[in-house]
């Protein structure tokens, strides 16, 4: 069972809002998922995303792998350099 840490679209037409989740990779993106554990809402002036640090990092240390744009918003947030320092 592979596991993939993805965004999830939601909210209306041109007014996306995504949300952080942990799936199985054979299912959709809009299907269903194991469990959520943040959101990211681009469309304002400053992004705004909030990730549970500690899910996350729990999740990663089980081997989901994180799609590219939610390892560029761990990037941001500090959690794939904490990840990557829990490996040494």
């Amino acid at each position: 069972m592979a596991l993939k840490i993805r965004l999830k679209r939601v909210g209306k037409k041109r007014n996306a809002h995504f949300r952080l989740i942990v799936s199985e990779s054979s299912m959709a993106p809009s299907g269903r998922f194991i469990e959520e554990i943040g959101i990211y809402n681009p469309t304002p002036e400053e992004a705004e995303v909030r990730i549970d640090e500690e899910k996350a990092l729990e999740w990663l240390k089980n081997g989901a792998r994180p799609s590219n744009t939610v390892r560029s918003l761990f990037k941001d947030s500090g959690i794939w350099a904490d990840y990557i320092e829990s490996k040494k």
